[in-house]
């Protein structure tokens, strides 16, 4: 069992280091989940305490709820264009490329992230891999097209099953009112690939494969950080 005060620590390094790239009068993609928490705070503690002044464009409610408790001016894509994006992954290998949506905000955060004049990635060393695909690959649905959907992915040899809630009866919704189908595969060998033939069956939304996006990848361990 990987020892979760270690796990913190990491995290934490990898967020406080991000917001380290945050420069007054930018526009700020906020991921979702643990690590990009980290981010958030840290950014809300440079505008208390430096007096910088930036705006955030959430990915999520939780981001959302988030950057609302530490002071963070909220925009949208409608009306800034992004300067930073920031955001964690479940797994990162060697070419940056990401396999996310443990927190089922995938659609929201790869429209937030391609958006972005620059993507930021931050993790803890668990999430670096050589290969991805220990992580299944999280496909966002259409509630109606779920059987379907389930279908063609095991036609392309993933094992599936439709995410269901905790504390909740049923599957996760996402913010979007949609599914979530997570999709094992045993061997990613092209993930571009993947990415576009997982897009391309109707009733997809979006799936949790990002492929040549990312521009630097921040891995915090216990006591530091290192850059990629």
């Amino acid at each position: 069992m990987k020892n979760t005060t270690c796990n913190s620590s990491s995290k934490m390094n990898a967020g406080y280091k991000a917001a380290e790239y945050v420069k007054d009068g930018m526009v700020l993609g906020l991921g979702t989940g643990s690590t990009t928490h980290f981010f958030i705070e840290k950014v809300g503690m440079r505008i208390r305490d430096e007096r910088i002044s930036v705006m955030g464009v959430p990915t999520s409610f939780q981001s959302l709820l988030i950057a609302k408790k530490w002071n963070i001016p909220i925009t949208t894509l409608e009306e800034h264009d992004i300067d930073l994006s920031v955001d964690g992954a479940d797994e990162v290998d060697g070419e940056f490329n990401l396999i996310k949506g443990g927190g089922a905000a995938h659609t929201k955060e790869k429209i937030v992230d391609y958006a972005a004049k620059d993507f930021m990635v931050i993790v803890d060393e668990s999430k670096v891999v050589d290969e991805l695909g220990s992580f299944p690959v999280p496909v966002e649905v259409l509630p109606d097209a779920s059987r379907m959907v389930i279908r063609e992915l095991e036609d392309m040899e993933a094992i599936c099953e439709i995410r269901m809630a905790q504390r909740k009866d049923g599957p996760v919704i996402t913010d979007n009112g949609n599914f979530v189908i997570d999709a094992k595969f045993n061997k990613i060998e092209s993930p571009s690939h993947l990415e576009i033939d997982i897009n391309s069956i109707p009733g997809v939304v979006e799936n949790g494969i990002f492929s040549q996006m990312v521009d630097k990848v921040i891995v915090g361990t216990e006591e530091s950080t290192k850059e990629l």
